[in-house]
C-alpha cells in the first residue's frame, strides 16, 4: 500500500478524503483494491463508473456482448455511437478517461465453469450484475469456495434486490440460502419481457458500488444475511433477514 497520497490524488479525491470514515487511510485501501464486475450492463455500468470515480486501483470487466440500441436507456456508459461495439472495450475506454490511474482488465467472454476460477482468483470483491440465475449461482459457488466477497444485484420493472456476502466469515449465508429452489425461472430478471426503468438499474448498480467501498474500508453496516429490497414505484426500501442453510 502506498505510504502517502500524491498531490493529484489529494485533489481528485478531496471531497471523500474529508469524510471522517474515509480519510487518507481509507483512500489508500481503495487505491489498492481489486474488483471484478460480471456483466457490463444496467448494473455493471453504474457500479464500474462509481468505483472508478472513487479511485479503485484495479477493475476487471467481463462481458461477451455488444452494445444494442435497447441497452442505452439504462446502461449508462454507452451512447448511440457505441452500437455494435464490444461492451467491455467501450466501457474500458470511457472509464480510463474518467480516471487514467485505475488499471482496467477486460475479458470478452461469458463467465462459465471453464474460466471462472482463473478469472476471479485475483480479485478480492466480485460484483455480480449478471441477468440469469445459472450465472449468479455459479458466481456464488466459486466465491464461497475461494472465500471471496460477493455483491449480487438484480432488477426488474421498478424493483431491485441487493445481497452482499463475505465468505471469509463462516456465519455468512449465501445466495442459495435465500433462493432455495433447485430451478428458478429467469423471467424475474428478463428486462426484455418484464421491462425495467433505467433509474432502477442506476440505483441498484450504484448501491452495489457503495457496498463494495464499505467492504474495502470496513465501515458502516453491511447486508450480512439480509436482502435489500428496493421498490422505486412506491419509494420503499426495506431489509429482510434470512438464515444460512
Amino acid at each position: 500500500m502506498r505510504e502517502t497520497l500524491n498531490k493529484s490524488q489529494i485533489e481528485r479525491f478531496s471531497r471523500q478524503l474529508v469524510l471522517k470514515n474515509i480519510g487518507a487511510k481509507g483512500q489508500k485501501k481503495i487505491l489498492s483494491s481489486k474488483i471484478l464486475i460480471v456483466g457490463v450492463g444496467g448494473l455493471g455500468c453504474p457500479a464500474a463508473e462509481n468505483l472508478v470515480r472513487a479511485g479503485i486501483g484495479n477493475i476487471g470487466l467481463i462481458d461477451n456482448d455488444i452494445v444494442n440500441l435497447s441497452n442505452i436507456h439504462r446502461q449508462s456508459l454507452f451512447t448511440s455511437k457505441d452500437i455494435k461495439k464490444s461492451k467491455v472495450n467501450v466501457a474500458a475506454k470511457k472509464l480510463r478517461e474518467i480516471n487514467p490511474s485505475t488499471k482496467i482488465k477486460t475479458y470478452k467472454a461469458r463467465l462459465d465453469r471453464n474460466n471462472i476460477k482463473k478469472i476471479i482468483k485475483d480479485y478480492e470483491i466480485i460484483i455480480d450484475g449478471s441477468d440469469n440465475f445459472k450465472t449468479k449461482f455459479l458466481i456464488n459457488d466459486y466465491c464461497k469456495k475461494l472465500k471471496k466477497k460477493l455483491i449480487t444485484g438484480a432488477i426488474s420493472k421498478f424493483d431491485g434486490h441487493v445481497f452482499s456476502f463475505d465468505f471469509n466469515d463462516r456465519k455468512t449465508a449465501s445466495l442459495k440460502s435465500f433462493y432455495q429452489e433447485n430451478e428458478i425461472s429467469d423471467d424475474n430478471l428478463n428486462c426484455e419481457f418484464e421491462g425495467v426503468l433505467g433509474t432502477t438499474a442506476s440505483i441498484v448498480g450504484t448501491t452495489q458500488a457503495n457496498e463494495a467501498l464499505k467492504m474495502i474500508m470496513k465501515i458502516g453496516q453491511n447486508l450480512k444475511n439480509q436482502i435489500l429490497i428496493i421498490d422505486l414505484l412506491n419509494l420503499n426500501f426495506r431489509k429482510v433477514k434470512f438464515n444460512k442453510k
